[in-house]
């Protein structure tokens, strides 16, 4: 017993001397810890700042990319929707029967006037408004807003009354210019970030300095190849860009898929729509005299009209959506705030401003042609030439020939990168020259389909030179003003008012003959030839141009929070006023000038190796200089 107790009570005593059993020795996992985070703190051996900079590099030129295809699709997506059932609507409101059937009771027969009049007159104010509504939304929202217009248009035509078509005629109107100045400036904003993201190392492209002239040329064109070839697939899909309706004329160009699998069936035959057509071509007056009025053999199911509706509304949803999501910001936060400091009323200004200009003002009948040449090719080509001649059941065929030439021969632009930058304008115009004569002399006789051949030949024609000009006049704005990002949105929002005019022109003279159009067309084109030549003259020769001052931002760049040491709560005004009693005002000016590349980087979500780097640089140099005053003040009352 006495062993006994002496064994338990030399075991409770020595319990605690032994190691625990299924327990951790907590003093022993003291060092493994330090050692642990010595490792985590401490420089990574298989860390490689450079080659994780040039991945982060590389994921953002990815990103550009993305952006540009993104835009591209978009903007095909919308306006193949938009067009497809302007269309559509168009040619059933045109036939008396389904006027007479569904708009008897409502007085809307002059409902289509009035809805293009509000789609082609709201335009003609749009520089007033464009550069104020870009730099308040920004580049990105702006091409979603007007996007989400057109989904708004589509959505009215569910239920067709004057209080839901005109206000969204005259929405789609406003937004017209805006989209389209916004995709050219997205564009050519996405051709610069390119270039600084495959030229990171330059301390131009650091420091955030302006572009060297002519560095990112090749970007530009490349961009605008891409774009224009992906947006023009939608004219195989959707032929026209504003579309004129004056009864009882049919002028209107049809779309391939609304027409092509939706109507086509429901059509008169040729004989019957061509009964009273006399003469084709240029020999006649406005669009297609004599067209029978009355051009459906029977009328579509209201539950069919519905149904291609509804799939052209998922179709705009589904292109906001792209711009949303897929599409990234053109500018950086700092940049966007920048672009909106100066002032509303410098922004009102600025775009007329810009017009003085020489550059410009020589690219303006370029601008007005380049409105003019598409409206005479989905209105004047293909009613007044294919339609008259070959009928309403062979015009989708030249529909897709011209949309598709101008997709494939956007590419031609990509000679640029060893061409001289008037090749492209210069060829398109050459086309359009010889195409205008060869219409002016083409005799040409209503329901002859043996001039398919011919007029499939023509329209493949004409779309060379429309890829030729659509894609030279944007690439060649886009090199004048490639170096000038804060320029951009006011350059394409004049670039794209002047087509707005010209689009409202044609709107005028529908009723015009044939060989009148032609001869406006043909005198414009050769005055632009000659502005074109005179500024590029000009530009050799090194003449000045007039540029207008932009007024510098009324902000002032104090630095960020997180890279203050002493107190991150303080606010600006009272850092400012410690500085300047403390003497240091000039001193911290100069190291927020030094840190603004990288604030802007921090800013906007720059994460990178360098971007780091650099900030904490300049946080150490701030210390440092704020120390040395510190002990200069310090030793001043000891001597």
């Amino acid at each position: 017993m006495m062993e006994a107790s002496d064994t338990e009570e030399f075991g409770v005593h020595a319990e605690p001397l032994g190691a625990p059993i299924g327990g951790n020795n907590e003093l022993l996992d003291v060092g493994q810890e330090d050692n642990q985070m010595e490792e985590f703190l401490g420089p990574q051996a298989e860390y490689n700042e450079e080659e994780e900079e040039r991945k982060y590099y590389r994921r953002k030129r990815l990103g550009v990319i993305k952006n540009v295809l993104a835009a591209s699709v978009g903007a095909m997506i919308v306006y193949s929707v938009y067009m497809g059932l302007l269309q559509m609507q168009l040619i059933l409101h045109y036939d008396m029967t389904y006027r007479e059937v569904k708009y008897s009771n409502l007085g809307l027969e002059d409902i289509d006037r009035k809805m293009l009049m509000g789609i082609n007159v709201t335009p003609i104010i749009s520089l007033l408004y464009t550069p104020v509504l870009i730099r308040f939304l920004g580049t990105k929202w702006m091409m979603f807003l007007a996007s989400g217009i057109y989904a708004l248009f589509v959505s009215t035509n569910y239920w067709e009354r004057y209080y839901t078509l005109v206000p969204s005629a005259a929405a789609i109107g406003v937004a017209i210019v805006p989209f389209w100045a916004s995709l050219g400036n997205y564009i050519t904003r996405m051709a610069q970030q390119y270039y600084e993201y495959v030229n990171y190392r330059e301390e131009h492209v650091q420091e955030q300095k302006k572009l060297p002239k002519g560095a990112c040329h090749r970007y530009i064109i490349v961009f605008q190849s891409v774009f224009n070839s992906i947006f023009n697939l939608q004219k195989h899909l959707v032929m026209s860009l504003y579309l004129l309706s004056l009864p009882p004329q049919l002028s209107f160009v049809f779309a391939e898929f609304p027409m092509r699998f939706v109507l086509n069936g429901h059509l008169n035959t040729n004989k019957h729509i061509l009964h009273s057509v006399k003469t084709c071509g240029a020999n006649i007056s406005g669009l297609i005299p004599g067209f029978n009025t009355t051009i459906l053999e029977r009328l579509p199911r209201s539950m069919l009209l519905i149904e291609v509706e509804s799939i052209l509304m998922g179709f705009a949803f589904l292109a906001m959506i792209i711009f949303l999501l897929l599409c990234g910001a053109a500018y950086r936060p700092t940049e966007e705030i920048d672009l909106r400091s100066i002032g509303w009323g410098n922004i009102f200004q600025l775009p007329f401003k810009h017009l003085r200009d020489y550059r410009l003002r020589l690219l303006c009948p370029f601008f007005i042609y380049s409105g003019f040449e598409t409206m005479f090719a989905v209105t004047g080509f293909s009613l007044s030439y294919g339609v008259c001649v070959l009928g309403l059941d062979k015009l989708w065929l030249l529909i897709v020939v011209y949309g598709l030439s101008c997709s494939v021969f956007s590419s031609l632009s990509l000679s640029l990168l060893y061409f001289p930058r008037w090749v492209c304008l210069v060829a398109g115009a050459a086309v359009h020259v010889t195409l205008i004569v060869v219409l002016l002399a083409l005799p040409l006789r209503p329901n002859n389909p043996e001039m398919l051949g011919p007029l499939l030949v023509i329209a493949a024609l004409w779309g060379l030179g429309s890829a030729l000009n659509k894609t030279g006049v944007s690439t060649v704005l886009g090199l004048l003003y490639a170096e000038e990002k804060e320029r951009l949105d006011f350059v394409y929002a004049i670039y794209h008012w002047w087509q707005a005019i010209a689009i409202f022109i044609v709107y005028l003279w529908s009723n015009l003959p044939m060989r009148a159009k032609l001869s406006i067309l043909l005198a414009t084109l050769l005055v632009a030839c000659y502005c074109y030549w005179l500024m590029e003259r000009r530009l050799l020769k090194k003449v000045s141009f007039r540029l207008p001052r932009i007024p510098r931002p009324r902000h002032k760049v104090k630095g960020y929070r997180y890279l203050e040491e002493d107190n991150s709560d303080e606010s600006g005004s009272e850092s400012s006023d410690g500085e300047e009693e403390d003497g240091e005002g000039d001193g911290a000016e100069e190291l927020d000038r030094e840190g603004g590349g990288g604030g802007q980087h921090a800013a906007s979500g720059d994460s990178s190796p360098a971007a780091a780097r650099r900030a904490a640089e300049i946080h150490h140099r701030r210390r440092d200089n704020v120390q040395a005053k510190e002990g200069e003040s310090e030793e001043r009352p000891g001597g």
